[in-house]
């Protein structure tokens, strides 16, 4: 953003009413007799230019149209199948195993996760995975189970599209379709995704910076997806203490200067469930809209990711945490 000053403007007084507006501004070179001229960085804070052009002494506003004029454009609070998602509202919970693993699973936990407030029922149906002999999902068939655990129980189905040919189907039975961290940047993927004209759940890749995501949302809302709601979940890092370095920097920019709805998921965040809990409550002090977090009745004998899932009874005390404010015995 350029701020152009009136002939002979108190340069000084006009730096100061930048600085106290959170803005790190330097001055430009100029010829003799030209405007004075105010570059402000694109770390600064987030002003409306409207307001700087009122700031006595300052001819003109210059600012940059945005990359992104469609999420730009897209509101704090989004509504999916009823549910408000940001802006205000009640932090979301999506929850459920990584992998759905039989019907009666899938209803099972349900019926268990639906008392604790938990409004999406979350699982893989189809499940991308590093190693080409771990298990993949059991396919089309998990789509119907999540679909009548959720309807028996009153909630909603979020569940990932994995490849284009995935999509009809998701689009058929999910309530949401996300947008794994590995297919951040499928375009093809995400064209598809929008036009099947479902809210996205799309989740940040693993060494993506916060205008790639952006961008991929954007993807999306292009072709025709009428609500994205953004998901953190980890990149990639040079230390392995933990599976991926959660980035709170970003919730917190997504949520207080983009205005975006953006989702936290603490268990692939941190890949152990001993560090899901204070990582949930960090996110939603960061400004997170909601939860989504990995749950199994029988974490030691999940079909995948077991050592992030949380036990319900663990679920159930994180729940109220969140609702509480504060941990159980912690601090006030």
């Amino acid at each position: 953003m350029i701020v152009t000053l009136k002939p002979g403007a108190e340069v000084s007084r006009v730096l100061g009413e930048l600085a106290a507006r959170g803005l790190w501004v330097s001055a430009l070179e100029r010829a003799p007799g030209e405007p004075a001229l105010l570059l402000v960085a694109p770390h600064s804070a987030q002003v409306d230019p409207r307001e700087l052009g009122g700031i006595e002494g300052v001819l003109g506003v210059a600012a940059p149209k945005p990359q992104h004029p469609r999420v730009t454009a897209q509101r704090a609070r989004v509504t999916v199948a009823g549910v408000p998602i940001g802006g205000g509202a009640e932090p979301v919970w999506m929850c459920g195993p990584c992998s759905v693993e039989s019907e009666q699973h899938a209803r099972e936990l349900a019926e268990q996760l639906r008392p604790l407030g938990v409004l999406f029922l979350r699982g893989g149906a189809f499940k991308p995975r590093t190693s080409p002999y771990a298990f993949q999902g059991h396919g089309e068939p998990a789509l119907g189970w999540l679909r009548r655990a959720a309807d028996a129980t009153g909630m909603r189905v979020v569940t990932e599209a994995l490849g284009e040919e995935h999509v009809a189907p998701v689009a058929e039975h999910a309530d949401m379709v996300q947008v794994g961290s590995r297919n951040m940047q499928s375009f093809a993927l995400l064209k598809a995704v929008g036009r099947a004209g479902k809210p996205v759940l799309l989740k940040r890749g693993m060494a993506a910076t916060v205008e790639e995501w952006l961008l991929a949302g954007e993807y999306l809302l292009q072709h025709g997806a009428p609500v994205v709601v953004f998901c953190e979940r980890g990149i990639r890092s040079f230390d392995a203490s933990t599976r991926n370095l959660i980035d709170l920097g970003a919730v917190a920019l997504l949520s207080h200067v983009y205005h975006q709805p953006v989702i936290v998921d603490p268990s692939h965040a941190a890949g152990r469930r001993d560090l899901v809990a204070p990582l949930a409550r960090a996110a939603i002090a960061a400004g997170a809209a909601g939860l989504m977090v990995e749950t199994h009745a029988d974490p030691a004998h999940a079909l995948s990711d077991g050592p992030q899932a949380l036990p319900l009874a663990e679920l159930a005390r994180l729940v109220g945490e969140i609702k509480r404010g504060q941990p159980d015995g912690g601090v006030s």
